[in-house]
């Protein structure tokens, strides 16, 4: 297998494994697995995928993206880093990643061990995951190798992590609710609310302050809570079935996590058509449900300006930045079909 024009070391750092086992893969040597075999293969093809856009020489630092996210969210922080790694100065960085859409949460804290015990090849972990005493440790133990890390979108909170760079959930929160009792006013029916996953203290952030809200705002509204379904679209339509099969006065959604095609699909079959539908992020299926008027308005922040924070953090960890790590909340904005960021192309006809 030719290695390109990459140093075997560098590609045992994308590829997570030893310079000896990547060495007697390019070299087709026996007793090695086809597991390591695949892992060069990808080092290699992100490698060169990644050559245009920064150098392999001079000052660089290697991040972990670890998620538990459904794939449509996964792809969107990938890209969203992608687009901004060749912008970060003064140091080059390059990127791995570590995907999954749900799973126990001590095989998640094996992958953040797995990325410690590389300890001399990461320099940093940008991590999405539930808020677990489980996953705390691991990111104790992480930082306690020297790896900094940086929760993304939902924080983990008892641990060292550095710094929590996303959304202000609590905002967030708050303001759905202020959209729906302006939008509802004094129709009559039930708000259907529906999150992925309790262990994301995000998620629950936004929950709590929705709830405290509403009730101040429009106290004798009633809402349906759904959730832990990973905001995943099978898995969520079965929990909106249940509920419409007790009930036909849904007026208004709030989704806190995802599944809103399936949301919408199992409403609509049900024969609810509810007036205000609100979500959160623009990934693919989002952006799709605003322009077809499926979703009302999606609580926006953009993941690249995240993505840009986070890597700041870690040039601040390791002193190639001026100033200490910190927490960096972004504002939620207020997307509709007729203010979608430019980069995804013209919004709806005026």
């Amino acid at each position: 297998m030719p290695p390109g024009p990459y140093r075997i070391a560098d590609i045992a750092s994308q590829a997570g494994l030893s310079v000896a086992t990547v060495d007697r893969v390019l070299h087709g040597r026996a007793h090695v697995s086809d597991r390591a075999r695949r892992q060069v293969e990808r080092a290699i093809a992100e490698l060169r995928r990644q050559e245009s856009q920064l150098r392999l020489d001079g000052l660089s630092l290697v991040l972990d993206l670890v998620m538990q996210s459904p794939e449509r969210f996964s792809a969107a922080a990938r890209h969203a880093l992608e687009a901004e790694l060749p912008r970060i100065r003064p140091a080059n960085i390059r990127s791995r990643f570590h995907f999954r859409e749900g799973g126990d949460l001590d095989s998640l804290a094996s992958v953040l061990d797995g990325i410690g015990r590389r300890g001399h090849v990461s320099d940093g972990v940008i991590l999405k995951a539930p808020d677990d005493p489980v996953i705390a440790a691991a990111v104790d133990r992480l930082r306690e190798r020297g790896i900094p890390v940086v929760t993304l979108v939902t924080d983990v909170r008892r641990c060292r992590r550095i710094a929590y760079v996303g959304l202000d959930n609590v905002a967030a929160g708050a303001t759905a609710a202020y959209l729906l009792s302006q939008w509802v006013s004094a129709a009559p029916g039930a708000i259907l609310l529906a999150f992925s996953d309790s262990g994301m203290v995000g998620e629950q952030e936004r929950l709590d302050a929705f709830t405290t809200t509403l009730a101040r705002l429009d106290r004798k509204r009633e809402v349906v809570v759904i959730g832990d379904a990973g905001g995943l679209d099978p898995a969520m339509g079965e929990l909106v079935r249940q509920v419409a099969c007790q009930r036909n006065d849904i007026i208004a959604v709030y989704s806190i996590g995802g599944g809103n095609r399936a949301i919408a699909a199992e409403l609509r079959a049900a024969g609810m058509t509810p007036r205000v539908h609100i979500g959160h992020d623009l990934d693919a299926d989002n952006d799709e449900l605003l322009r077809i008027g499926v979703l009302s308005a999606v609580l926006h922040h953009e993941l690249q300006d995240d993505m840009r924070r986070a890597c700041e953090q870690f040039l601040r960890f390791h002193r190639i930045l001026p100033g200490a790590p910190a927490t960096a909340l972004a504002t939620p904005e207020i997307v509709t079909a007729y203010n979608l960021p430019r980069r995804l192309g013209p919004t709806a006809p005026r």
